[in-house]
C-alpha cells in the first residue's frame, strides 16, 4: 500500500485548497481512505474519511460544512476540498488507508481507527 499526498500550499484566511491522495498497491473497494492532520507538539487528528466499500463518509466536527471528501475510482485518487480555511487548519495533512470491507467497519472508521500506511504529508498553511 502506498499513498502520496499533494496540493498543500500557503493560502489566506477564507481561501480554498484541494488536496489529493493518490493510492497504489491495494484493492480499491476493500479500503477506506482517511485524511489526518498534525501540528508540531500535538497529536495527529482525524479530519475526514471515505469508505470505498460502501461510500460512507465522515468528518471531524471542526471541519463539517467546510471540507468535502470525494474520490475518483478510476484514477484511484481521493480528494479533500477545503473551503473557508481558518488559521487553525494550518497543519501537515496526511492520508492513510484502512481495510473497510468487513461488518462493523463504519463504527471503527467513525472513530478514525484502523488507519495505517500514512503518506509523507503535505503542508497547509493558512495565513491571516
Amino acid at each position: 500500500v502506498q499513498l502520496v499526498e499533494s496540493g498543500g500550499a500557503l493560502v489566506q484566511v477564507g481561501g480554498s485548497l484541494r488536496l489529493s491522495c493518490a493510492t497504489y498497491g491495494f484493492s480499491w473497494r476493500d479500503y477506506a481512505i482517511g485524511w489526518f492532520r498534525q501540528v508540531p507538539g500535538k497529536e495527529r487528528e482525524g479530519v475526514s474519511y471515505r469508505s470505498n466499500s460502501d461510500g460512507s463518509v465522515g468528518y471531524a466536527d471542526s471541519v463539517k460544512g467546510r471540507f468535502t471528501i470525494s474520490s475518483d475510482g478510476r484514477k484511484k485518487v481521493v480528494y479533500l476540498q477545503m473551503n473557508n480555511l481558518k488559521p487553525e487548519d494550518t497543519a501537515v495533512y496526511y492520508c492513510a488507508a484502512a481495510y473497510s470491507n468487513w461488518f462493523g467497519s463504519s463504527w471503527s472508521l467513525a472513530r478514525f481507527e484502523g488507519f495505517d500506511s500514512f503518506g509523507q504529508g503535505t503542508q497547509v498553511t493558512v495565513s491571516s
